[in-house]
């Protein structure tokens, strides 16, 4: 009888699909690039990135559960201009010399299918935490062409009021709304 049963145990371990272990990316700084957007008086829609980004995702595609930790530089904003560059990192907006950085952690990563459609976490900029929801609006995990190991990218985006992360100055002539552009690519450890 125990023969039968290790027997059975052994046919049942064997028709059982192994299930693929959660897997660490760390975040490709040459591929990520968070982008702002907001009004400006009206005139216009201005446009800015961060230059510097670092972290890691961690995604089981079997489990269909994700973490998300990024870290920006906000010394590396760039507008496009260096005078607003320093102007912009001063401490009505950034205060980059007392906050350097900014931090998205997620907190929880909601599946559609196969694939992650929103992400929600914790935004800290100027040492004030909000809650956040990324929409993702495109995702890819496969194995990178040239580096031969297991990527993953993706795009998302979310809006908040820059006046929550005390950095509300001039608002509302120059937008209080600020859209957020994650273009994100990150490769296996």
């Amino acid at each position: 009888m125990k023969k039968q049963l290790a027997i059975l145990a052994l046919a049942i371990a064997a028709a059982t699909p192994a299930l693929a272990a959660p897997e660490t990316y760390t975040i490709d700084g040459t591929h990520t690039f968070p982008r702002f957007s907001y009004s400006h008086f009206g005139y216009s829609t201005q446009l800015s990135r961060f230059n510097t980004t670092t972290g890691k995702v961690v995604f089981d595609a079997a489990a269909r559960t994700a973490t998300v930790d990024i870290v920006i530089d906000t010394k590396s904003v760039d507008t496009g201009y260096a005078t607003f560059n320093e102007h912009i990192q001063g401490e009505d907006f950034f205060n980059t010399a007392k906050y350097p950085t900014a931090t998205f952690k997620s907190t929880k990563v909601i599946f559609q299918g196969d694939k992650p459609a929103s992400i929600e976490g914790q935004l800290t900029i100027k040492g004030v935490t909000k809650p956040v929801t990324l929409t993702v609006t495109d995702f890819k995990a496969a194995p990178h062409p040239m580096l031969k190991k297991n990527a993953i990218g993706a795009n998302a985006w979310t809006v908040i009021k820059r006046s929550e992360f005390n950095a509300g100055k001039y608002a509302p002539n120059v937008g209080d709304e600020v859209r957020i552009d994650v273009a994100i690519e990150a490769i296996a450890q």
